[in-house]
């Protein structure tokens, strides 16, 4: 009988090789299906990358059901967003410049400004980098109004009721975290951007869209308004951002210059 080319035993670093390319060959196998579906929905080339969701972002099929609960309708219009710019910028930015002149279409359009990271799940380009830049603006403005306002009615001393005083220090006690975090409390941002127009313009999606508070409404339209001012410094600079925090911002909340 003539010896058989296969071999009749295979060793353990070969049977450990062959284990792994099996095991390889399967998980491509495997997340080829995902690859052939994305690419069969190219991104459309009339449109910009801030419009659309990449394919490959998107899942073939919904697993969980509908929610029963109220339809969240997001604008995708511009002018809206062009009006509520004009209203929350005004001519912060010059005389004879709208507000929806001050940023590109990089960021106007995009609405990285004014997309919450709950919309389409994080696909889009969302606006927590520019609103911690804005936060920090409007940190910084803040504090330097707390120190041009009154000093607080200071505390009677049985002693000395001007013991360790100094006209230089007599604002200081302004700048309490207490008197910051209500300045700039999240309900006080929420009404000022809905008054500008903002909450109508926002993309989100809450939790509960009959249950608008639980949702978070008041922490997304207060991000909203840190993150138009952190997009304004980065395209008209510190100046312009600077100014349309004391002028749009802190003006219309009780503090002045």
């Amino acid at each position: 009988m003539p010896p058989s080319s296969t071999p009749s035993f295979v060793c353990s670093s070969c049977a450990r090789a062959l284990r792994l390319a099996t095991t390889e060959s399967r998980a491509a196998a495997f997340s080829t299906s995902a690859l052939r579906f994305a690419e069969s929905l190219p991104l459309r080339s009339d449109e910009p990358r801030w419009k659309q969701t990449p394919p490959r972002m998107r899942m073939p099929h919904r697993i969980r059901p509908l929610p029963k609960q109220p339809i969240w309708k997001v604008n995708d219009k511009a002018e809206p967003v062009d009006a509520a710019l004009d209203r929350f910028i005004g001519n912060a930015a010059g005389q004879d410049v709208k507000g929806r002149e001050t940023l590109d279409e990089e960021v106007k359009f995009q609405w990285q400004s004014l997309t919450h990271r709950s919309f389409d799940h994080g696909s889009r380009p969302y606006n927590d980098k520019l609103a911690y830049l804005g936060k920090r603006i409007l940190d910084l403005q803040t504090s330097l109004a707390l120190l041009r306002s009154p000093p607080p009615a200071s505390f009677s001393d049985a002693l000395d009721p001007h013991i360790f005083t100094h006209p230089a220090l007599s604002t200081l006690n302004n700048l309490t975290p207490h008197t910051k975090g209500s300045t700039l409390s999240p309900k006080r941002l929420a009404q000022l951007a809905t008054s500008y127009g903002l909450k109508s313009v926002v993309r989100w999606k809450p939790r509960q869209t009959a249950n608008m508070e639980s949702s978070g409404e008041e922490v997304v339209l207060a991000t909203a308004v840190y993150a138009v001012v952190g997009a304004l410094a980065l395209q008209k600079g510190g100046e312009v951002a600077a100014r349309v925090a004391r002028e749009r911002v802190l003006k219309p909340l009780g503090l002045k210059d």
